[in-house]
Parts: structure tokens; C-alpha cells; sequence
């Protein structure tokens, strides 16, 4: 792996095109995929170059969750009310450096894209799982994915459940469905996808303006000339050098989340055009204690056994304020009342004691400071109060019945794993922007290649990567289209 910027090829030194096409898309995961669907059926005649022997890419192994919201069919059929200024409102709030006209064409837009997903030839099932849980056990179609009922965002925004499952059980791979729909869909539409296919460069003329991209398949290589290319060729969590430079904490003890081809190619093939990058230095990251969801009415201490968090934060949002800790330890303390073991335990189970003093000294943390933190949630929780971090009433319930038992939430010790979220900086239809807010002429991104709503670790919603690059893939490929008309 490397940092390298790729050279860029200018187009008067080029003597021999491979192919002449109107948009090329780099990457056919669920935002290249998209972007070439969508110009394809803006008439445009669509070249996929893809370094994998199978589309998919990260969606391939992603559950399936799509953030959508602003009045969906599943929404309203379950009974749940929602708007466009709504969801705006609450992505607005929980984006670390918002651009609130994406945002906006995001939630505006969503009701549509929604339609347009199933319109591929699937149906998200009509039925809402109430449960606090990283994704559905089930197929059902809703659920709460994010810090919507989480103070203060509750009060900034109404909130609503917006993450739609996919309908394939289980907590993996549920995406991969929608990835063999894309597939049907480009090949009706005459889209070209060559497998096996890795961009090397792109080509320039002397303005800057991208005209078209080199490839490599199996030691040959060409150049094809386009009107408009798309770079959709997913994150850098796979490239430990770009890792190191720009989130290098992410580079410690938690497992990465993606394929071997998740190594910034995109991301740097955007750069040798003159691109801006944003976020880089963001990444998700998770090791959730739930489910089961009882668990939440325990407390997460850290070391000096001080509560930090609302434990009915979203597994993301816990997980970044855990890594702020000292020595990122932290542990989740239950009493007998409220104990039960997760079936798939990411957190550790560490042991149970008599008393809080005995836990106390083999935890390595203050008694006098747990057994304070312990009384004053105690005696708020039982009058359904948390003054200091405002969990939801729900969640709020006295961790005093004897014995105590403890999961390690501290880094090394729970099974942490993470993806970046930095990527270039684009436009709201997905054109590749300047430092100085440009665009270059005839480059896009979309997907984890490029940066969209801006989310961190502690405002990330899930399903927003599935979500926002499809919807922005879309967007991409269909402004791309227009430059050749």
C-alpha cells in the first residue's frame, strides 16, 4: 500500500484510446453501481472498470441498512411519522462539519430514492422491530439506527426510525442483494462492466479537465476516452499508510472493515486532478454492548469510575467517547436484576462480584468514586431522572441488587472494528471540487470515495453509507450524463 499520488496522463501524449465512452465509473459498489444505472438511463453509454472478479465491493458485506426517512411506505405503514425537514433537522445536528445542501437534497429526496430502490425488484418488508439492536435479527424493514431519541438530538429534532433493512436475514451481506439487482439493471440499461479492471490514472487535457482514465487488467493496459469519469472505488481503511497519516489511532487494536481494495486508490486518483479532501482524519468505530438491550440500563465507567456517556447512545456513539477516555478503558457494570449474556459477546463478559468494593478493587477503579457514581445514578434512575447525561426514562432503571458483574469495553480487550469516513470533497451532484470550491471539469465521486454528510463517529447513523452513496451515486452518474448530451 502506499500514499502515493498517482501521475496524470495528459491527453495530448496519448496515441491510442482502448475505448471511446460517455461516462466511465470506477468502482461498482453500491455507489458506482448506481452512478452507472443512472447515467446509462439518462442514454449515456457507460464503461464500469472493476479491479475485483465481482461487483459489490464493501456493500457486499455490509447488513443492509439504508437511512431513508421524510414519510417512506414503511414508515407510514407502521405507524411512523416523519418529514423531510424532520430528518434534515437531525442530520444537521449530528454532522461534525455539515454542508447543509446535501443534507438537504438527501432528506428532500429520500421519499423518491426509496421508490427507486425497489423499483430494482425488491420490497423492504412493511414491519418495524422495536428492539435496541446493531441490525434487525429478522427481515423486518425499520428500525431506530442511530442517536434519534438520544438527548439533545430528541430535542432537536422529532424523531423517527430511518434505517431500512434490506429483506435477508441476519446481521451481514444483506446489501449483496441489492448489489445482484444493480447487476440486472446496468446490463438491461447496456452498461459494460470489466471485472479483473483497475484504474491507474486519469488523463487530463491541458485545462485540467478529465477526459478519461488508464487502466490495468492482468498485465495489459489502456487508456479509455470519456466525457466524464466517476470515481467510486470506496475508502482507505485497507491502506495502513494512509491509515497511519490521517487517522493514526484507527491503526492501534480494532479490526478494519472492508476488502483489500478499500485502499484509497480513488481517493488519490482524485488528488493528481487537483481535488480537495475532507474528513480525513474521521472513522467509524464499534464494539457494541448490545444486544441484549437490558444491558443499557447498567453504566459505563471509565477508569476513574466516572459515568461519561448516556448508555442509550447508538453503539457508534458510545464507542467514540470510550476511546476518549484514559487508556480508552471503560467498563459496563449491571446489577443481578439486569444481567444477561450476549449471544455474540463483542464486549467481553469480565466477572461478577458480592459487592461493589470487591468489583471496585479487581477493576483497578476508586471505590469511593464507583460506589458515589453508583448512589447518584441509583437515586436519579428511580425517580427516572439522569440529570447529568439525560438517558431516555426507557432506559433508566436502579443497578442495586446485588451481585454486580462488569464487560470490558476497553480497547484491546473488546473487539472494536472500524472504516474511514473521510474522502474528497464534492459537490451536491457529485462533481470533485478545489480547495477554493471548483469544480474540476468532467470528475466525480460518490460512496466512501468521496465525503457526503459529514458524519464522525459520534453522529453516525447506520445505513447512511448505503444510503447517502447510492443516493449521491445517483446523482453523480446523472449529472456525468449530461456532459455528454
Amino acid at each position: 500500500m502506499s500514499t502515493v499520488i498517482p501521475e496524470i496522463l495528459a491527453a495530448d501524449s496519448i496515441t491510442a484510446w482502448s475505448d471511446e465512452v460517455d461516462v466511465v465509473v470506477v468502482g461498482f459498489g453500491i455507489a458506482g453501481g448506481c452512478a452507472a444505472v443512472e447515467a446509462a438511463s439518462q442514454g449515456a453509454r457507460v464503461l464500469v472498470l472493476e479491479r475485483a472478479g465481482v461487483a459489490g465491493g464493501t456493500t457486499a458485506l455490509a447488513g443492509g441498512h439504508f437511512y431513508l426517512g421524510g414519510g417512506t411506505a414503511v414508515q407510514n405503514a407502521t405507524g411512523h411519522q416523519d418529514s423531510a425537514e424532520e430528518m434534515y433537522k437531525y442530520l444537521l445536528a449530528v454532522a461534525r462539519d455539515p454542508e447543509p445542501e446535501k443534507i438537504r437534497a438527501y432528506c428532500d429526496g429520500s421519499v423518491s430514492h426509496f421508490d427507486w430502490l425497489e423499483s430494482l425488484g425488491f420490497e423492504f418488508e412493511r414491519s418495524y422491530y422495536p428492539e435496541k439492536a446493531v441490525i434487525q435479527p429478522g427481515t423486518q424493514g425499520l428500525m431506530y439506527t442511530g442517536n434519534e431519541k438520544v438527548w439533545p438530538y430528541r430535542e432537536q429534532a422529532t424523531p423517527a426510525p430511518r434505517g431500512h433493512k434490506v429483506p435477508v436475514p441476519g446481521d451481514t451481506q444483506g446489501a449483496a442483494m441489492i448489489i445482484d439487482l444493480l447487476v440486472k439493471r446496468a446490463a438491461t440499461l447496456g452498461v459494460e462492466v470489466r471485472y479483473e479492471t483497475g484504474a491507474i490514472n486519469l488523463v487530463a487535457d491541458a485545462d485540467g479537465t478529465v477526459v478519461g482514465v488508464g487502466w490495468k487488467n492482468l498485465g495489459k493496459t489502456g487508456v479509455v476516452r470519456a466525457k466524464s469519469v466517476v470515481l467510486a472505488a470506496g475508502g482507505f481503511v485497507m491502506n495502513s499508510e494512509m491509515v497511519a497519516e490521517h487517522v493514526p489511532w484507527l491503526t492501534e487494536k480494532p479490526f478494519v472493515l472492508g476488502t483489500p481494495f478499500d485502499d484509497g486508490l480513488g481517493i488519490r486518483l482524485g488528488v493528481s486532478a487537483g481535488a480537495a479532501t475532507r474528513m480525513m482524519d474521521q472513522a467509524f468505530v464499534t464494539a457494541p454492548v448490545y444486544p441484549p438491550s437490558k444491558l443499557l440500563t447498567g453504566i459505563i465507567v471509565n477508569r476513574k469510575g466516572e459515568r461519561f456517556v448516556a448508555e442509550d447512545s447508538y453503539h457508534a456513539r458510545t464507542s467514540a467517547f470510550v476511546l476518549e477516555q484514559p487508556g480508552a478503558v471503560a467498563y459496563l457494570i449491571v446489577d443481578a436484576e439486569h444481567m444477561e449474556r450476549p449471544m455474540f459477546p463483542l464486549a467481553p463478559f469480565i466477572d461478577g462480584w458480592e459487592t461493589v468494593e470487591e468489583m471496585a478493587d479487581a477493576l483497578g477503579i476508586p471505590y469511593e468514586a464507583l460506589r458515589s457514581t453508583l448512589d447518584s445514578y441509583n437515586e436519579h434512575s428511580a425517580r427516572g431522572e439522569d440529570p447529568e447525561f439525560h438517558k431516555a426514562a426507557e432506559w433508566l432503571e436502579p443497578q442495586d441488587q446485588g451481585p454486580w458483574a462488569a464487560f470490558d469495553l476497553t480497547l484491546g480487550k473488546a473487539l472494536y472494528a472500524g472504516f474511514t469516513l473521510g474522502g474528497l470533497r464534492t459537490s451536491v451532484d457529485g462533481e470533485v471540487l478545489r480547495d477554493n470550491g471548483s469544480p474540476i471539469a468532467g470528475l466525480y465521486a460518490a460512496g466512501a470515495t468521496s465525503s457526503t454528510l459529514a458524519q464522525d463517529g459520534k453522529g453516525y447513523s447506520s445505513g447512511t453509507q448505503l444510503g447517502s452513496g447510492s443516493f449521491f451515486g445517483r446523482r453523480a452518474g446523472r449529472h456525468a450524463a449530461s456532459r455528454s448530451s
